[in-house]
């Protein structure tokens, strides 16, 4: 029988809450396909940061390292300077581990109400360049009080971190509608995303038989809204990514709703798979928190793992639950968190 090892990281606030139920449904799955998960759980993120002044030990990235794969919740909390989880815990894994690839898929949940007017059937997936751009966090601030203070920040596009979140958006479209959408803004940013427009347009003509087109984040932003029907496969940058993986969470019918992955394709190392809300911690430690974007990155992650039927078979019992009114209040239902676990592994 197969195994796998799986790092548990739950993090911050509702993270404590929905992770335990996203792997007692990956335990259920996991028994009807004929294999195993191996947990290990680790208490880092803002929590371990009050007591420790760092978000994860100094060998934390080495312990990481020998598992197949890293479920995490979320980091964050109040008293925590809002700047420090991103750099030393997220961006930190993301980078080390070559995570280039944030998988950020949007659709249709029956039974979920939406705040969109159209009941077309939305399926796409954005595909955000997860270590480089606007969010290397290279720059500074100079003479921040005085009159004449500045604060800079530069982004970075590599020709090789342009080239292979594009080859990884193309090869995904083959496997889908064949359709790709590149999002930038090289009307205003002339220099770098006009390098990154021309690079995934080298890129397309590799792949003939996949349609291709470009479309500024401003028109894609009011698209996600007006027609989000159209997209399929959505190429992004790291900054634009973050947003409009939030806006494709709100087109849902909640932010709980929606899962993702910090994928390494090649599988040199760890990929890490969250859902795509925040640590929550003002409704923590209620039972009320939504579930389903953090069972779905599970979903994700058995998928990456190879377990494709498994996956499958996730994503249909959450269908059926939210089908069958299984909803958290914020999706104007009154189910817990402990209730969407069950309802789904049962559905199982």
């Amino acid at each position: 029988m197969k195994n796998y090892n799986i790092a548990v990281v739950p993090g911050d606030g509702i993270g404590n809450e929905i992770v335990p139920e996203g792997i007692k449904v990956l335990e259920a799955v996991a028994k009807k396909h004929n294999f195993s998960i191996t947990t290990e759980s680790f208490d880092w993120g803002a929590g371990y940061y009050l007591k420790n002044k760092k978000f994860l030990p100094e060998d934390g990235l080495e312990v990481l390292k020998k598992f197949d794969a890293i479920y995490f919740g979320s980091v964050g909390l109040p008293e925590v300077d809002d700047t420090l989880p991103a750099k030393d815990y997220t961006f930190k894994v993301r980078t080390n581990f070559e995570q280039y690839v944030n998988f950020r898929p949007v659709r249709t949940y029956p039974g979920v109400q939406r705040p969109l007017r159209t009941e077309k059937h939305i399926d796409f997936v954005i595909i955000r360049e997860n270590t480089e751009g606007e969010f290397v966090q290279v720059g500074s601030q100079y003479l921040p009080d005085s009159e004449n203070g500045m604060g800079v920040d530069t982004s970075i596009f590599t020709r090789k971190g342009i080239e292979r979140i594009a080859h990884y958006a193309f090869k995904l479209a083959l496997k889908r509608r064949k359709k790709v959408t590149h999002i930038t803004k090289s009307n205003t940013l002339i220099n770098s995303l006009t390098y990154w427009d021309r690079i995934i347009k080298e890129v397309a003509q590799q792949y003939p038989e996949v349609a291709h087109d470009q479309m500024y984040i401003d028109n894609s932003t009011a698209n996600f809204v007006l027609k989000p029907e159209i997209f399929d496969v959505v190429l992004t940058t790291n900054l634009f990514g973050d947003i409009l993986s939030d806006l494709g969470g709100a087109v849902m019918g909640s932010l709980g709703l929606g899962g993702s992955g910090n994928i390494n394709p090649e599988k040199d190392f760890p990929s890490m798979f969250e859902p795509i809300h925040g640590s929550a911690p003002d409704i923590a430690g209620q039972n009320i928190a939504n579930p389903y974007g953090q069972i779905w990155s599970g979903a994700l992650m058995l998928e990456h793992l190879g377990e494709v039927k498994a996956a499958d078979a996730i994503m249909q019992a959450i269908d059926r639950s939210t089908k069958r009114g299984v909803l958290t209040v914020d999706l104007g239902g009154k189910s817990s968190t402990v209730d969407v676990a069950n309802a789904v592994i049962q559905n199982l």
